[in-house]
């Protein structure tokens, strides 16, 4: 197989987020062969509006949409905002999931991952982008969830990366992810 191309949609927009520091983990630990890049631009997508959505798409959803279109699989990482997926993540979700039944994530095998500095691990937050993604028409790959709790305490002011249990999880999700976008390609 050709190189496995793999877009990380982050859904918080703070430059030293965790969500992006597990992005850039993905991107790190990828094997040979597989890319993952960080889609930039989710901050300049307007919330869905069905009036906007017609012969004039704003240009960043149009990105985001090409952007998905144009890769093997989708990764997912949410933080945990009052109990559910950010905002930011969930409005990429909508923008996607049109035309309904024909979206860019349509078929797109994906992975979520969601971290948050509580023990809860974002739980919450991954079973709902776990639920809208699949409604999206996107299929998240067996054993391509992760939830990371205890954020702080484990990374510190290190960078995700340098924990070597956790880079260790994220290479097991990108695996995962890689291996269903071949078992699509085979099918």
């Amino acid at each position: 197989m050709a190189q496995t191309r793999v877009l990380a949609l982050v859904g918080s927009l703070r430059s030293a987020a965790v969500t992006r520091q597990l992005a850039e983990t993905a991107a790190t630990v990828a094997p040979e062969g597989v890319e993952v890049s960080i889609h930039e631009g989710l901050a300049d997508v307007p919330f869905y509006n069905e009036d906007l959505d017609g012969e004039t798409v704003p240009a960043a959803a149009v990105a985001l949409r090409e952007a998905v279109a144009g890769v093997d699989a989708v990764l997912f990482l949410t933080p945990e905002y009052n109990g559910s997926t950010s905002g930011v993540l969930k409005n990429a979700i909508d923008w996607l999931s049109r035309p309904y039944g024909a979206g860019a994530l349509s078929g797109k095998p994906v992975a979520v991952v969601s971290a948050s500095p509580s023990g809860n691990a974002a739980k919450w937050a991954l079973e709902d982008t776990v639920k809208a993604v699949g409604i999206a028409g996107g299929t998240v790959a067996e054993g391509a969830s992760l939830s990371v709790g205890g954020t702080f305490g484990k990374f510190g002011d290190a960078h995700a990366k340098e924990h070597a249990e956790t880079a260790t999880e994220i290479a097991g999700v990108v695996d995962a992810l890689v291996n269903a976008t071949k078992e699509l390609v085979e099918a």
